[in-house]
C-alpha cells in the first residue's frame, strides 16, 4: 500500500510528515524541495510508518502547505476529456495531437489556501486535475510502457488548475492566463505508489463542488492521451527532473461553455484583440457559473475502491485588495 506524504508548517517550521488515519507522524529529517524528499526522505516515512511509532499531530493543528515545492515545472495537457472539449467548442473525439502548455511555478499554493482574484478577471474558472509526480530523471527520448511506468511516476497530487478565461483565450496567454499567484492550488497530499497500485491511476474518480453544487465528476479511464504516451511524448521534447509536476487535463463542467462559432472566431489571428475579448464576454458574462469572490471550490480525487486518496482541497476565493490588505 502507499503513503500519504504531507508538507506542513507548525511553528514558523515547515516540515514533511507521513499520514497515519487523521494524524501526522512527523519526519525527523530536513527537507527543503519535493525534489529532496524523493531522493532522500521516501525510506524515512517508510521506516516511521513500519515501526509503529505513535501519530500525535492532529492535521488540524498545522498549517498544510503545497507538496509541490518550487523550483518545479509544471507540464499542463490541455483538452484531454472528450467532456471539456465539447464545452470548449472542440470536436469531442481524440484529437491528433496532444496539447501542452505550461504554468508558473510561483501559482503554487496549499490545499486550504485562499484563491486571489486579480482586480481585472471577470471569468475566473476552476479545472480539477490529476497531478503526476516524475521521480525518474527524463533527459532523452524514452520508452515508457505500462511495465514500467512505475520508476517514471513516484506518486499523485490533486490539483486545481484556476484559469482566467478572458486573458487566456482573447489575450492567447495560456501562461499568463493560468499563472497568476495562488493560481494552482495542489494537495493536500502527496500519494507516494506502490508498484502494484500503478494500474489504479487508470481508475481514478475525480470530483469538484462549487459552494456545495457538483460540477465537475469524471474517471480518469476517461483520458484521451494516457500518462505512457504523454510522458513519452514529452521525453521527446524536454528534460524532466525528479519533483516536478505534470497535470492530465481537466474533464466538463467548468464554467466556460462557448459556441464553436465563437471560439472559432477567437482562435482566428486576424481578428482583433478588442473584437475578441467583446465575443467571449458577450457569450460568457451570462453565466453564473464563473467563480465570484466568497465562493468556496471542493474537490477530491480517490480511487473507486476507496484504497487511494489525495485528500480534498476547500479554497475559498478573496478579491485582490483583500488579499493584500492581510
Amino acid at each position: 500500500m502507499g503513503l500519504q506524504i504531507i508538507r506542513f508548517k507548525q511553528d514558523n517550521e515547515e516540515k514533511w510528515g507521513v499520514i497515519k488515519g487523521h494524524n501526522i507522524i512527523a519526519l525527523p529529517g530536513t527537507y527543503s524541495t519535493l525534489n529532496q524528499f524523493l531522493e532522500e526522505g521516501v525510506s524515512e516515512a517508510h521506516e516511521l510508518l513500519e515501526s509503529g511509532t505513535e501519530a500525535h499531530l492532529s492535521l488540524d493543528k498545522v498549517e498544510i502547505l503545497s507538496p509541490v515545492t518550487t523550483p518545479a515545472r509544471i507540464v499542463c495537457q490541455g483538452a484531454n476529456y472528450s467532456s471539456h472539449r465539447e464545452e470548449s467548442g472542440l470536436e469531442a473525439q481524440r484529437p491528433p495531437f496532444n496539447m501542452f502548455f505550461s504554468k508558473a511555478d510561483s501559482s503554487l499554493s496549499g490545499a486550504y489556501a485562499d484563491i486571489v482574484r486579480p482586480s481585472h478577471v471577470k471569468l475566473l474558472d476552476y479545472e480539477i486535475e490529476l497531478g503526476l509526480i516524475i521521480g525518474k530523471e527524463i533527459s532523452a527520448a524514452s520508452q515508457i510502457t505500462e511495465e514500467n511506468l512505475h520508476e517514471y511516476i513516484a506518486g499523485l497530487v490533486l490539483v486545481n488548475d484556476v484559469s482566467a478565461r478572458d486573458v487566456q483565450l482573447p489575450e492567447g496567454q495560456w501562461l499568463k492566463g493560468k499563472s497568476y499567484r495562488t493560481f494552482c492550488p495542489t494537495g493536500p497530499f502527496l500519494y507516494l505508489l506502490d508498484q502494484e497500485e500503478i494500474a489504479q491511476i487508470h481508475d481514478l474518480e475525480l470530483n469538484l463542488w462549487v459552494n456545495d453544487e457538483l460540477r465537475q465528476s469524471a474517471n480518469t479511464n476517461q483520458l484521451l492521451f494516457k500518462p505512457t504516451e504523454t510522458l513519452a511524448e514529452l521525453a521527446d521534447i524536454m528534460d524532466l527532473s525528479v519533483g516536478d509536476l505534470v497535470i492530465t487535463g481537466t474533464t466538463g463542467g467548468v464554467a466556460l461553455n462557448v459556441p464553436s462559432e465563437v471560439i472559432n472566431e477567437i482562435l482566428n489571428p486576424f481578428v482583433p484583440g478588442n473584437k475578441k475579448m467583446e465575443l467571449l464576454l458577450d457569450s460568457q458574462l451570462k453565466s453564473d457559473k464563473y467563480l465570484s469572490d466568497g465562493d468556496v471550490v471542493r474537490a477530491e480525487i480517490k480511487s473507486s475502491d476507496g484504497s487511494i486518496s489525495l485528500g480534498v482541497q476547500q479554497n475559498k476565493i478573496v478579491p485582490e485588495k483583500a488579499a493584500v490588505a492581510k
